[in-house]
């Protein structure tokens, strides 16, 4: 079924896209994942194509391109191209807006172009060790001590924690302070700031993830995000995007399966036949094959809707969580089709399979998902 919610500029960018991933990027994906994290050399190229900000207007760098069309081609381009790392869609789906829409005019200034030009990453300090999902429960805090605030408290699963120079901190504000949760930035190398392990994940082993420790760390007034003690507010806020992007790469990642496992049904023979003869199997991808395009048709309606501003974040929680349930649905069925190769590493599929598990975990798990979805309807 064609898509219809591109304008030939899209498509335009997606040609660019793609043919930039294939020559930069997939001939180190195994480099990347064997070292575990992506060279900042090629982040550095990436930003020098306009790959990277480009929501940011052009004084800051960016192409001013606030159309999260560009982003779902960029997210279903790394996808397809088999391009490993989250860089592209922590940065431009998830980080970048907070600086954007909450930044005053100083704080773009000393941010956003080094964002914009490959110079400096973000990352986005949310997760603790006990708090999951649930951001109510964080417990880094925040005290005011004279005009500055001070940072305490520890975070894990930190994507880009390595790596990052510029830090969003999530962190609980004493009701002697004003109560509620604020939003804090905390760049490389000031004091009581410490990186801590470099997480061994089952997947998505080239984005470097970590533990975060904050002990003392003095931030300035000037680098508060917003109202303090309206954190929790910004946060679900842009989480609709966080969790459209989401759902953007798993139908684009069940699109692939799908191909993959269509492609090796074609190929590989059992018993005189090829092995996608056989009507168990051509029932099964039949089946995967509805079930994605009805995906692709949902996802594309809300990332219109997004882009008119009509998204609810139930909507947004809703897609999250049936897409990347599916997603898994897809890997899973095209390791199976693979039989024992699909179990090798050599495989492409062997990868992909493990780099989707997590996909119903972060941005919130499947579980909170369907409780959003749950509460929006009345339940």
């Amino acid at each position: 079924m064609d898509r219809n919610i591109f304008e030939p500029e899209h498509d335009q960018f997606r040609d660019m896209v793609r043919g930039f991933l294939l020559k930069e990027a997939v001939p180190h994906t195994a480099a990347w994942e064997e070292s575990g994290m992506v060279d900042r050399t090629f982040w550095h190229t990436a930003a020098g194509q306009g790959l990277v900000g480009f929501a940011a207007p052009e004084e800051f760098g960016g192409a001013g391109l606030r159309d999260f069309r560009f982003n779902a081609v960029l997210n279903e381009e790394v996808v397809r191209t088999g391009t490993v790392g989250d860089g592209f869609s922590l940065t431009n789906d998830i980080v970048l807006p907070y600086l954007l829409e909450l930044g005053t005019e100083f704080q773009k200034q000393r941010w956003v172009p080094d964002v914009t030009s490959g110079a400096k990453t973000i990352a986005i300090a949310m997760t603790e060790p006990g708090t999951g999902s649930d951001l109510r429960a964080i417990k880094t805090t925040a005290r005011r001590v004279g005009v500055d605030w001070v940072l305490d408290g520890s975070k894990t699963f930190i994507t880009s924690g390595i790596q990052a120079e510029i830090v969003i901190v999530a962190a609980r504000i004493p009701d002697e302070d004003g109560g509620g949760f604020g939003l804090f930035v905390v760049e490389e190398g000031q004091t009581g700031f410490e990186r801590g392990r470099k997480l061994d994940k089952i997947g998505r082993r080239a984005q470097d993830t970590a533990e975060l420790f904050f002990r003392g760390v003095t931030v300035p007034m000037a680098h508060v995000l917003g109202e303090p003690g309206k954190g929790l507010h910004y946060m679900m806020a842009n989480l609709a995007q966080e969790r459209l992007s989401m759902a953007v790469v798993a139908v684009a990642s069940a699109e692939k399966a799908l191909e993959l496992a269509v492609d090796y049904a074609k190929e590989r023979k059992a018993f005189g036949r090829t092995i996608g003869s056989f009507q168990a199997n051509r029932f099964t991808l039949a089946e995967l094959h509805t079930k994605v395009g009805i995906a692709r048709v949902y996802v594309d309606r809300c990332i219109n809707a997004h882009v008119t501003g009509t998204l609810s974040p139930a909507e947004a929680a809703g897609a999250k969580f049936w897409t990347t349930e599916l997603e898994f649905e897809a890997l899973d069925t095209c390791l199976q089709i693979h039989g024992g190769y699909g179990y090798m590493e050599e495989y492409e599929v062997a990868r992909r399979w493990r780099d989707a598990r997590v996909q119903r975990i972060y941005g919130g798990t499947n579980e909170i998902m369907r409780e959003i979805v749950g509460r929006s309807m009345g339940l």
